[in-house]
């Protein structure tokens, strides 16, 4: 199913079957499995090309100074964020680690990397100094006070933002909420200037900027434009004050539909740049935005194979050799992730469905010890057999990167579909890998 506006042309999601076999953009995922083997995560280039596209358009459109700073914890794959970085994007990172990477993706995109995070620690700190990144997203006073000493340091001046909290709620998962005054993110934005001024004080620090961010996965764009209200008066008060604020990040958090429903990509993101807009109303600053679910989860899926399919009482589970180490969101958070067939099912006639159907309501589980290790509970799916291959579509963020190695379980190789063709873009892990790092007194 496809969505066309004037300027693109986006697919909700790049797999689709062809000749009853599922796809992903020109390659066959039965092929992928056979290569690679399973669990696999699979990705298309082009689909998130066209995502991030249609936030520079949107705020193309929108005749504002921006700079779309793809959130690097949502999928931090190599060569993800350089097939990003090749479109003009900038990056959010929140650790030392996630700046390391955007250096081996494209060192140039280093200076449009805007650092966030409550807890920055001081070597991590040091790293972003000397990187000369674009902004420090500032989360305390304390943080405030350790960037000043660094920088004086290492005599670099620190460009910095608050990022404040504006107190608007959001409906989403309270895990990925983080706008409320009760939350463990931002200050106080009727504390913000007070520290402004302060800051003022130290020729080390150049308050450059202001940020929010009000969580993640959210649909409704009116929350947007809540926070950014509050912001722009903010700024205005800091331009009394004499600070020459150039910035202003709006952060990300803009929502997809995980579920089988229509959903149009491109007409949402129009949706929040206008909410963002009218946010902003007349504030000339450039605007920082960092979206990372929204370009990269319908881009990917997680390919694995059902090794059993048994009943206990009243209970049928499919067990499938992907597990809640390779995709802990419907773990974590009873999220939802459309399950289909690589092999699509043969159309019933109307015969056929008066007589029975062919699906089954059943429990898709994996391996790990524990019961909480499930991907659906109670969905009517197809009638899954073993050694057959299914799909957890939607897993392009949140997936690999919140991977782990819970059991000693290898984490899945990563494919990178390029129109007709397949990249490996990462190995799967070997045992030899997971014990590597371990001293024990054993020779190797």
């Amino acid at each position: 199913m496809q969505k066309k506006t004037a300027n693109i042309t986006v697919n909700p999601r790049p797999f689709a079957y062809r000749h009853r076999t599922l796809y992903c953009d020109g390659v066959d995922l039965t092929t992928l499995a056979a290569e690679h083997g399973t669990p696999l995560y699979v990705y298309s280039a082009a689909q998130i090309t066209e995502r991030f596209q249609l936030f520079q358009r949107a705020f193309t459109h929108e005749v504002r100074p921006h700079t779309i700073c793809y959130a690097v914890k949502a999928n931090s794959s190599l060569a993800i964020l350089r097939l990003l970085a090749t479109q003009g994007a900038g990056f959010d990172i929140v650790s030392g680690g996630e700046l390391e990477r955007v250096r081996k993706a494209h060192k140039p995109a280093l200076k449009k990397v805007v650092f966030s995070g409550v807890g920055k620690q001081l070597w991590e700190i040091d790293a972003a100094l000397d990187a000369d990144i674009l902004l420090f997203n500032v989360e305390s006073e304390a943080e405030l006070h350790l960037l000043a000493t660094r920088a004086e340091a290492r005599s670099k001046v620190a460009r910095f933002a608050l990022r404040v909290n504006p107190d608007v709620f959001a409906e989403t998962h309270p895990y990925i909420s983080t706008g409320l005054s009760e939350h463990k993110f931002g200050i106080d934005i009727k504390s913000a200037r007070a520290i402004y001024r302060a800051a003022k004080k130290s020729k080390w620090l150049d308050p450059t900027g202001v940020s929010v961010h009000i969580g993640s996965q959210i649909r409704k764009v009116d929350p947007f434009a809540a926070a950014l209200t509050r912001v722009t008066s903010l700024i205005a008060d800091l331009r009394k004050d004499g600070h020459n604020i150039r910035y202003v990040d709006a952060g990300g958090g803009l929502g997809i539909d995980y579920g089988a429903g229509a959903f149009d990509p491109a007409k949402q993101v129009e949706k929040y740049a206008a909410a963002l807009s009218k946010g902003l109303a007349n504030e000339p600053a450039h605007l920082l935005l960092e979206p990372g679910r929204f370009i990269v989860a319908q881009a990917g899926a997680l390919l694995t194979r059902v090794l059993y399919v048994k009943r206990n009482g009243s209970k049928t589970f499919v067990i499938t050799d992907a597990a809640m180490n390779d995709l802990i969101r419907p773990a974590l958070y009873h999220a939802h992730h459309e399950i289909i067939p690589v092999r699509e099912p043969a159309k019933q006639s109307a015969k056929q469905t008066a007589g029975k159907s062919s699906s089954l309501v059943v429990d898709v589980v994996g391996p790990v010890c524990e019961s909480g290790d499930f991907f659906a509970r109670d969905r009517a799916l197809p009638a899954f057999k073993p050694n057959d291959l299914v799909v957890l579509l939607d897993a392009g963020a949140y997936g690999m990167s919140q991977t782990s190695n819970y059991n000693t379980r290898p984490r899945p190789a990563e494919v990178l579909i390029e129109g007709k063709s397949a990249r490996l873009i990462r190995r799967r892990e070997t045992m030899r890998d997971l014990l590597a790092p371990e001293l024990n007194g054993i020779n190797h």
